[in-house]
């Protein structure tokens, strides 16, 4: 049975059972500002288990929902981490509960007709032993007795009570919380005639048996920490990974053997001339991972879900290299990614071509940076150890005498690596490790900090008004603002200077000198001015100047204002421009800024319209402009 089968197989099921089947909600969570990514199957129906009533009318919901958790990430390459998998969950909104969960959990492992037909002998199953705050779950054992009873097995050898560590969902102090049962599954084979409590525990510990399934009992309430008592509408949240599921259904030990990595791991393979597992498998979760991103809109940045998804494909494209696969030669495995999930994510299909734009522009951008980056990363780890030694009376330094202790990438180098190079601080860490080194990460965190605090009060001087936050749709918003100005001196003239701006993720507005009102012809003309910029894929770069230097360059800055000596200056353009060779002569724009930025115009998602031009005061012209 293939994942895909699967997926189906768990909806037919439970629609069959009354359940309204829903479509995943995206990875990025609406409305709900507090966390980067939905991270489980019941995140976006918190409202719904808190009492709203579900959109469908349904109090029977069942769905296989998109997640992402990249707290784990240095552990993606091993047997079991992932960042990107699919929750399969049903759930009961004040409607059944543990007989109908319970028994249905049963069937759909272990049906042969409608379920993932698992053998009943290799089943064991776990309930809450009950403590201060709630009595043991006798419902769930004397329905789990039943439950093995009929199918002829002995439920003394398959029913374990546990503690609240392992057997008591809660999300906090306050709110729904209860017991869970968990369904585990003997992998290995031969576990098959029952186990006593000591050697389920010694069987979990082996990972003989994994866990498959859970349900998950909402049926008290606790605030302050403690339970207070029942609820008046008790609520069942069930499910299992799909990736967990598919590997014990097609009897893998492995996630990365299922069929849902196979012929993405075939493609790497296909471009490698090196062999390394953890590496092919790190490339192949993270692709899959920023396919899905790109396709709910995510695109590369520097801040929230855009540096994660930015992180993720960096992080690919440093072990493509050490597979040897060619530049380029990632973007081939989103046409497999799309093979396997397009049928089932309809979003991923329909986004095929501006994924693979994606994918293709963020590695030719990093490749830019990254060889000359790690050539600077090798001169400083070459620097840290150097050993002093003396060779006919002389002080020499000796390179072949290895450290005896870990030594650090101080928190400057690193924080140069970042701003200069684009080097993410996690990427930075793990080629320092590599090396048996350390980063001094206080430091490098105290830098950051007041590079944001500089950022921040260099916008604030600029724009009076300045930006609402630091959003990539705002950011995006930044640049097009940088755009729009240059456009508007290319068609009005020169003397067409700003006077104020005020950026909102939902908008631009820019107030600028120009005694007369634009015409519908000009107006066209800035917009086509703007949007060719945007679509040319310009590199926006970072310089720091002295600021005498910054005048003498023609860059944009407020007259009269007050600047240090040294100052932020953005350039847009020309296409090849780097941090080492800005070409400020070709650029075209090039600002007093203080950030942020996208990294490249084609970062900037949209076509920009000037939404309406009026007058601000008295030769004072201001526009508002929107990206759509």
């Amino acid at each position: 049975m293939s994942g895909n089968e699967i997926r189906a197989k768990f909806l037919a099921f439970m629609e069959s059972r009354g359940h309204a089947i829903i479509p995943s909600a995206s990875l990025v969570p609406q409305n709900d500002p507090s966390v980067l990514f939905n991270t489980a199957g019941m995140q976006p129906l918190v409202p719904y288990l808190m009492g709203q009533p579900h959109a469908s009318g349904r109090k029977r919901i069942a769905d296989s929902q998109k997640c992402v958790r990249t707290n784990d990430i240095d552990e993606v390459g091993d047997n079991t981490h992932l960042t990107f998998f699919e929750m399969l969950g049903n759930w009961s909104l004040g409607d059944y509960f543990k007989q109908e969960a319970l028994t249905w959990s049963f069937e759909l492992l272990t049906s042969k007709t409608e379920g993932f037909g698992l053998d009943p002998k290799r089943l064991y199953v776990t309930v809450f032993q009950g403590d201060e705050n709630a009595p043991r779950d006798e419902e769930a054992y004397v329905i789990w007795k039943e439950i093995f009873e009929k199918a002829g097995l002995d439920p003394g050898k398959r029913i374990f009570f546990m503690d609240a560590d392992s057997n008591w969902w809660s999300p906090g102090d306050n709110g729904p919380c209860g017991p869970d049962s968990e369904m585990f599954y003997d992998v290995s084979g031969t576990l098959t005639e029952g186990l006593t409590r000591e050697e389920f525990i010694a069987a979990d510990d082996r990972q003989d048996i994994v866990e498959i399934w859970n349900d998950v009992f909402m049926e008290y309430e606790k605030k302050d920490g403690k339970v207070v008592g029942k609820l008046a509408k008790q609520n069942v949240d069930t499910g299992s990974g799909l990736e967990r599921v598919t590997a014990v259904v097609q009897g893998k030990s492995d996630v990365f053997a299922t069929d849902l990595f196979v012929p993405i791991l075939d493609k790497i393979a296909e471009h490698s001339s090196k062999a390394d597992p953890r590496a092919a498998r790190v490339i192949a979760d993270h692709i899959r991972a920023s396919t899905f991103l790109i396709a709910d809109g995510v695109a590369p940045g520097n801040t929230d879900q855009g540096y994660i998804l930015r992180r993720l494909m960096r992080r690919a494209i440093r072990y493509a290299d050490t597979l040897g696969m060619p530049a380029g030669s990632l973007v081939t495995l989103v046409p497999v990614i799309v093979n396997l999930y397009g049928e089932a994510y309809p979003e991923v299909a329909v986004n095929e071509q501006n994924i693979a734009r994606v994918i293709s522009t963020e590695e030719e951008q990093f490749r830019k940076t990254l060889e000359n980056g790690l050539k600077q990363f090798n001169k400083i780890t070459l620097q840290i150890h150097m050993v002093s030694k003396i060779v006919d009376g002389k002080k020499v330094i000796d390179t072949s005498v290895a450290p005896t202790t870990k030594q650090a990438i101080s928190g400057q180098n690193a924080f140069d690596l970042y701003t200069t190079y684009g080097f993410p601080i996690e990427l930075t860490e793990e080629i320092a490790a590599e090396k048996g080194l350390v980063v001094e990460r206080k430091g490098f965190d105290k830098l950051m900090i007041e590079h944001r605090d500089l950022s921040r009060a260099g916008a604030e001087q600029k724009f009076k008004g300045g930006l609402a936050d630091h959003s990539d749709q705002v950011v995006q918003y930044h640049t097009t603002h940088h755009l729009l100005l240059r456009a508007l001196q290319m068609v009005l003239g020169d003397q067409v200077k700003q006077r104020g701006s005020n950026i909102t993720n939902e908008r631009l507005r820019l107030d600028f000198s120009n005694d007369t009102k634009m015409t519908d012809e000009q107006k066209t003309e800035v917009e086509k001015i703007v949007n060719e910029k945007i679509a040319a894929g310009l590199p926006v770069i970072l310089n720091t100047l002295p600021k005498e230097e910054a005048e003498q360059l023609g860059a944009e800055h407020e007259f009269g204002a007050k600047y240090p000596d040294t100052v932020t200056v953005y350039s847009i353009g020309p296409v090849g421009a780097t941090v080492e060779n800005p070409d400020f002569a070709n650029a075209f724009s090039l600002e007093f800024c203080g950030g942020p930025h996208v990294t490249n115009t084609s970062d900037i998602k949209g076509i920009f319209k000037i939404q309406k031009e009026e007058s601000s005061s008295a030769g004072i012209r201001r526009i508002k402009g929107v990206l759509g």
